[in-house]
């Protein structure tokens, strides 16, 4: 990992300078001037993540426990599942989820090798499919959040192969640690259902990403940029959770 990046998840954004030389562009200057405004929104911001997954994750530690039985009972093959994705500055860290594919599915079924899930993708594990129903595969990332390495609200991070994708404009995205949740998130809470008909029809999974699901989505993560405010950041947490407990 570089050492010369700016320091990660202190709820500030760094000076101009100390970007990444492939952040210092104008397409990435007027997002960094709107965020430059909200000094104090962004270390509350970063003070709740911290004092929020701290409490969450106490609290929660029964469900974590229960959940990795659940899991390990289910299939062979570790509780967690990391996977390398890119955050603030363009920084790599490993994503937690709790397991809901078969060991080793990056090299198994007929989507072996992609990056993404379809919505029937064989992979799926019986347990794992009711936890992605309701979301609870995403529980561990709490442990990301109080690391520094992600926030509640924010870009959703994605692996590098897909970042090396992104217009200088999307670059603006790593200017925040990756969230947990976004209005991009909401917006495309089927996505897995998108992309299984572009390979029922044919096209190559991850080609269809980010030909069609990545720029519709960063598109409202850049909006997201522009209309920062704490207000906002708490309606789409509050409407995350609706989203995931309505029938």
């Amino acid at each position: 990992m570089r050492t010369d990046l700016p320091p990660l998840g202190r709820g500030m954004l760094c000076k101009w300078e100390a970007l990444p030389a492939f952040m210092r562009t104008e397409e990435v200057r007027v997002y960094y001037d709107t965020l430059r405004r909200h000094k104090a929104g962004l270390m509350v911001k970063r003070t709740f993540d911290f004092a929020a997954s701290s409490v969450l994750l106490a609290l929660l530690a029964p469900l974590f426990l229960f959940l990795a039985v659940l899991v390990k009972l289910d299939s062979k093959g570790p509780v967690f599942y990391r996977q390398e994705r890119v955050t603030q500055y363009g920084r790599r860290f490993y994503i937690y989820k709790f397991r809901t594919m078969v060991d080793h599915a990056d090299q198994t079924g007929a989507q072996a090798g992609s990056l993404v899930t379809v919505k029937e993708d064989a992979r799926i594990t019986r347990a794992g499919r009711k936890l992605r129903g309701c979301r609870l595969d995403e529980l561990p990332q709490l442990i990301n959040v109080w690391k520094g390495e992600m926030s509640f609200v924010g870009t959703r991070p994605e692996v590098a192969r897909y970042v090396r994708a992104y217009t200088k404009e999307m670059y603006a995205t790593l200017l925040l640690p990756a969230g947990v949740t976004s209005e991009a998130s909401i917006r495309f809470k089927d996505e897995g259902a998108l992309l299984a008909e572009a390979v029922s029809a044919g096209s190559d999974i991850d080609e269809a990403y980010i030909r069609t699901a990545l720029p519709e989505k960063m598109r409202w993560n850049l909006r997201e940029l522009l209309r920062f405010s704490l207000g906002r950041e708490a309606c789409t947490l509050l409407r995350t959770v609706y989203e995931v407990l309505r029938p």
